[in-house]
């Protein structure tokens, strides 16, 4: 078995499933009222989730960007340099940064900055988009989605690894003895790096041939269908000659909790709908999301009991290191957020950590 050749995120599995956060920046009205926040209250909101996250004893709060219309993410590292500021304790980290259409030196720059104003908190999860306007707002060519992507995460792999950079490549100028700075203060001198994976089940066997931990999304559908993709990527590690168990995993997707879980549906549901029509142009089918309320559903919204029935199997089906929630989607007003964290924090957590230590 060889050695892995990355700066690999650390748990202590005494501790339980990490449990946290994460957010697109989605700024739309609220469905139920056709109230919008503009957008430095929204950036504001942000900041304050992650606070009350910290608060509630939450391992980590990320944030993604997005370069569209109804979005106030574009900035997402500069937001969580803020974020870095307002907290102290909590895992910071993105969600995904479009590696594709950003230049890694850039990324690794701004990403190791925030490591050293947060006292070594930050990660960085790299993804290719699943909303590809941005590529000709930045200047990049649609029909290279694939290359580019590959390209760029193996130069930030590498300036992650090497202090000093000799690289070249299709996208960008080449770099020759590239001393990048500043790096992280600790013993690698680098950040752990997440592969962010979609659909994509060949996404997610790259990652186990590479060696790295995949940052599993999800919107809907059977909790099974993703164990597949973890198995694959498992398998595509092992096969590779690394210690599969060793490297990690996240999940992550849509979150809601009331104390009944037809109420939890019947709210969340608006919110769901009419922001996917606006961020991605179509709806979510509401059979579809009813069929959340089996056990079986990767969907984690419902009352707690449910919710906690449901985060311990998936934990079972895939023996995963970490479980964050999208809990702002749509429009959803700060008053829910906090009622939804305070459940979290109150309720869902303790039981979920007590029952996944070893």
């Amino acid at each position: 078995m060889k050695a892995n050749p990355h700066v690999l995120p650390k748990f202590d599995p005494s501790n339980g499933l990490e449990f946290g956060l994460y957010t697109l920046g989605e700024h739309v009205p609220d469905p139920h009222t056709g109230k919008q926040i503009s957008a430095q209250e929204r950036i504001k909101q942000m900041i304050e989730m992650a606070q009350l996250a910290e608060q509630a004893g939450m391992d980590i709060f990320q944030l993604g960007e997005s370069h569209q219309e109804y979005f106030v993410s574009q900035a997402h590292l500069v937001i969580l340099a803020a974020i870095a500021q307002a907290t102290s304790t909590i895992k910071l980290g993105t969600s995904a940064t479009i590696i594709s259409t950003s230049d890694p030196v850039r990324v690794f720059e701004d990403a190791a900055t925030i490591d050293l104003l947060s006292n070594g908190r930050m990660e960085i999860a790299a993804g290719r988009a699943s909303r590809t306007g941005l590529y000709d707002l930045l200047g990049y060519n649609r029909e290279d989605y694939e290359e580019l992507f590959e390209e760029k995460f193996e130069l930030l792999l590498k300036i992650n690894e090497t202090e000093r950079v000799n690289w070249s490549g299709k996208f960008r100028p080449p770099l020759k003895d590239a001393n990048i700075l500043p790096r992280p203060h600790n013993d690698k001198k680098g950040l752990p790096i997440w592969r962010a994976v979609g659909n994509s089940a060949a996404s997610a066997q790259k990652a186990g041939t590479l060696g790295v931990p995949i940052y599993q999304a999800h919107l809907g559908g059977a909790a099974s269908v993703y164990q597949s993709r973890i198995r694959q990527f498992r398998q595509a590690a092992t096969e590779a000659g690394f210690d599969a168990k060793a490297i990690p995993v996240t999940t992550g997707g849509f979150f809601y909790v009331r104390q009944n879980t037809l109420d939890a549906y019947r709210e969340y549901y608006p919110h769901i709908n009419e922001g996917m029509k606006r961020t991605n142009g179509y709806g979510f089918p509401k059979k579809a999301f009813a069929q959340g309320q089996d056990v079986r559903s990767i969907v984690n919204v419902g009352d707690p009991e449910l919710v906690i029935e449901k985060l311990l199997q998936q934990h079972e089906l895939f023996q995963h290191q970490r479980y964050v929630a999208q809990i702002d989607s749509g429009g959803v007003s700060m008053d829910n957020i906090k009622r939804t964290i305070d459940i979290i924090g109150n309720k869902i957590l303790p039981k979920v950590k007590h029952y996944t230590r070893k």
